[in-house]
């Protein structure tokens, strides 16, 4: 059974998959768009949408969650920057838009983009 089983864990072990997290929240930030697998895709919405809510806060402790979650100063930065574009709005900082298949193993490539 699959009860109240929300951890997803892309194949990686913990460190790796905070590592992986860390780097797409960068590129994310960086560019405002990128190109990964479906399930990466979903993963790092959700955790990017949650990190871009506490951001809003703007408080001393919002920031240095953004920091932990993020692990530099300052990718927090730009991340607290960004949080601020999204003010007056509730959710759905993001937008997932299929692109196609992977040519070598037809993983599903998914554009992330943020609003």
């Amino acid at each position: 059974m699959r009860h109240r089983k929300n951890n997803v864990k892309l194949d990686r072990n913990k460190t790796q998959r905070q590592a992986l997290l860390r780097t797409q929240i960068f590129s994310l930030v960086k560019n405002n768009r990128i190109s990964t697998t479906d399930a990466k895709a979903k993963y790092l919405r959700s955790k990017i949408e949650k990190l871009i809510t506490i951001a809003k806060k703007d408080t001393l402790t919002s920031r240095r969650q953004v920091y932990q979650a993020v692990g530099n100063k300052k990718i927090g930065d730009l991340v607290i920057k960004i949080a601020q574009k999204y003010k007056e709005k509730k959710g759905g900082y993001t937008r997932l838009t299929k692109i196609g298949y992977r040519k070598g193993d037809c993983a599903l490539i998914t554009q992330i983009e943020l609003l």
